[in-house]
């Protein structure tokens, strides 16, 4: 992508999560956005996810955020999808996993499950609010779960999450960038506001 969005430069990820700022800012930061903070902008909430989608999660977050800092905000819900555990959207959220053991609950449900039948998903739902407009794009990401937890660049189940032979934990920032399902909804976000600025 070589076009850039011009009638904004600035905007609020609906987030403190330092992971998820740093993702953002390598994907937008080169097409001309600059990604802040929610606590940058100066708003610190965190509004109860009662939606039952990750589309109405991530509007939620974003119409909070937004009515705090009047800028444009996005705002991120996400989560992972196991087909052989009948895994709805979110059921394996990173979020429960405990540090230093990220994977294990859900490596000990899979590990009678053959290789054939471990497909996964990472899939991400993006809301855009900015007074006047609002809307969601989603990014998804294809792969499997692995045995165990390999790699040291990543977070949440990136370490057995396998996309093209390796793990999203064993890929360069750039490569997960490129495959991760944040990644497919942030380029969606940015293509949705470049048509938005027309």
């Amino acid at each position: 992508m070589e076009r850039k969005v011009t009638m904004m430069n600035k905007m609020v990820f609906a987030t403190n999560n330092e992971n998820k700022l740093r993702e953002a800012g390598e994907i937008l930061s080169p097409l001309g956005i600059k990604v802040i903070s929610q606590r940058e902008a100066g708003a610190n909430c965190d509004p109860e996810e009662n939606g039952s989608n990750f589309a109405e999660n991530a509007l939620i977050k974003a119409r909070a955020v937004y009515e705090r800092v009047k800028m444009p905000v996005f705002a991120d819900d996400s989560g992972l999808c196991v087909d052989a555990l009948g895994g709805r959207p979110g059921v394996y959220s990173a979020r429960y996993a405990a540090k230093g053991q990220e994977c294990g609950k859900l490596l000990a449900e899979m590990q009678d499950v053959p290789e054939e039948k471990r497909g996964a998903a990472f899939e991400c739902v993006i809301a855009y609010v900015d007074g006047e407009t609002e809307f969601t794009v989603s990014g998804r990401c294809q792969g499997s779960i692995g045995y165990e937890e390999r790699g040291a660049n990543g977070f949440g189940y990136d370490p057995i999450f396998i996309c093209g032979g390796r793990t999203m934990a064993e890929m360069t920032s750039e490569e997960k960038n490129e495959l991760s399902h944040r990644g497919a909804a942030l380029r969606e976000l940015y293509m949705r506001l470049e048509k938005k600025g027309e």
